[in-house]
């Protein structure tokens, strides 16, 4: 049995992200005076836009 499929072919077929993930770390202080982050993943078009997220 021949390869069907080469590295090269799968390469080709996949798709660029037209998108980046970034990870958004938000401090919040409690009532008792600790400091508690919240983490969350953000999908931003472009890395240039991450000074913009609230």
């Amino acid at each position: 049995m021949a390869k069907q499929q080469s590295f090269a072919d799968k390469a080709k077929g996949k798709k660029k992200v037209d998108f980046v993930m970034v990870k958004v770390i938000k401090s919040v202080k409690t009532d008792k005076g600790t400091f508690k982050f919240n983490e969350k993943f953000v999908k931003l078009p472009d890395i240039s836009k991450v000074t913009e997220i609230k």
